[in-house]
């Protein structure tokens, strides 16, 4: 990439300020981005006797003699619950559940729109982890999954560890592990473009909250070596002389365990220096990352730098800085990192086999099969993974999920490949045009000149 004049960067970030501007004027015009509407024919007043009284009794007597007939007689079989308390949304930090609604409203229409999958958001008011989980599970028999979402760290990871232990379908977070399925695709793919073998790397992660966490964990799994990541959190690197940490976050302490085999000790640049990968999801940017510390890296440098609202370091200094493959979370620039390419369809696939959990190995065939498809359509330095227009990959991680979920033993039914292949791609595609014929006949109005 060419050097950027003063006026281009400028420019770039003019237009990085842009969807802040849009978004306020179309979710006033809007009113919230979802609906409820019937999905069952309404031929006349006369069908309301069989989808409410008295037909209706049917069903529910049958579904009180087998319970597991709620996912076949009503649409929990594809519907989730978004469930938030508001404390960790975004780069915005702690803004409550009020506030959180436009994210989960916005989660809700990417479920359906990529996915297929109704979602229901739901914000809570407490900052309990104990209520959050009695919550949960008192929300069970109305949902087909679960999506944790924007909830602080450390409560998020026992939240979490509880409900997919006591409860009998998907329970996952987002931040953690969808964010950790798509950043080891483009981790896949940024080491085959710069010619590194995923076990012999060395990886500086900075941030150590549920996304970090969890990106390491899949990453291990996926082959990177433990003892070649340096993680850094806001009181610097994890090493085995921070003691504070076995009681008080236990997940932080066993990456003090397991990592930073040369007991590097110090702040950001030092777990960076001479690094092959940076993965940064810490804090919103930009400055967070310095260009001196990027060129301090490896030859062949890629970084990812997936804070929101505002990356680390804008691409275009990492580029600059010498880095050859980057990568942020925003949909706005090359390379977006994002969950949103992997929730989905991991979700799609999950509820079509009517999983009990969803586990790392689903998470890791998902990244696979999204990785998979990006090589098919030709690995560059500015197209690492897929974008959200590529709609073919949300069936294909669904069928990938849903293989590993039968392979697993989680899944209640099963399934070959090209049946969740054909039941993936129909409900996806009636998703999209529906949408699209609601905005063809006015039911959703054009919306206004920006």
């Amino acid at each position: 990439m060419k050097k950027l004049t003063p006026q281009e960067i400028e420019d770039l970030k003019t237009k990085a300020q842009k969807p802040f501007q849009d978004a306020m004027v179309l979710h006033d015009f809007y009113k919230g981005k979802y609906q409820t509407v019937p999905k069952c024919c309404i031929r006349d007043f006369n069908d309301f006797a069989l989808w409410y009284t008295p037909g209706v009794a049917a069903p529910c007597k049958d579904i009180q003699a087998n319970p597991e007939k709620s996912f076949t007689h009503t649409n929990r079989a594809n519907t989730i619950c978004v469930l938030t308390d508001g404390t960790r949304v975004l780069g915005l930090g702690d803004i409550g559940p009020e506030a959180s609604m436009p994210v989960m409203e916005g989660k809700g229409l990417l479920f359906k729109y990529l996915g297929g999958v109704d979602a229901v958001p739901i914000a809570l008011r407490t900052k309990d982890p104990d209520e959050f989980i009695r919550t949960a599970k008192l929300l069970e028999p109305s949902f087909g999954g679960f999506n944790l979402e924007d909830i602080a760290q450390p409560k998020c990871f026992r939240i979490l560890d509880t409900l997919r232990e006591e409860m009998n379908v998907p329970v996952w977070h987002d931040d953690a592990q969808g964010t950790a399925a798509v950043t080891y695709a483009g981790l896949v793919n940024a080491l085959k473009l710069v010619g590194k073998a995923m076990d012999q790397v060395k990886v500086a992660m900075i941030g150590a909250g549920a996304s970090n966490i969890a990106i390491a964990r899949v990453c291990i799994k996926g082959g990177i070596d433990p003892q070649n990541i340096i993680m850094c959190d806001s009181k610097g690197t994890l090493h085995k002389g921070r003691t504070e940490l076995k009681d008080s976050f236990k997940e932080k302490w066993h990456m003090c365990e397991i990592s930073n085999k040369d007991d590097v000790r110090g702040g950001i640049p030092d777990a960076i220096k001479g690094s092959d990968v940076l993965i940064a999801l810490s804090k919103p940017g930009p400055d967070v990352i310095k260009p001196e510390w990027v060129q301090s890296m490896a030859d062949g440098a890629i970084v990812f730098v997936c804070a929101n609202p505002i990356p680390e370091m804008w691409p275009w200094e990492a580029i600059e800085a010498g880095a050859q493959v980057v990568a942020t979370g925003r949909s706005d620039f090359p390379n977006q990192v994002n969950n949103s390419l992997g929730f989905p369809g991991i979700f799609r696939g999950a509820l079509d086999v009517n999983a009990r959990t969803i586990t790392d190995e689903m998470c890791i065939a998902a990244a696979l099969e999204l990785a998979k498809v990006a090589e098919d359509r030709g690995l560059k330095r500015d197209y690492l993974i897929p974008t959200m227009d590529d709609w073919e990959v949300f069936p294909r991680e669904a069928v990938a999920v849903g293989l590993k979920a039968i392979e697993q033993g989680v899944a209640r039914i099963e399934m070959p490949a090209d049946e969740l292949m054909k039941r993936a791609t129909e409900i996806i595609k009636s998703s999209r045009d529906l949408v699209q014929c609601m905005m063809k006949e006015g039911f959703i109005p054009e919306a206004p000149e920006l």
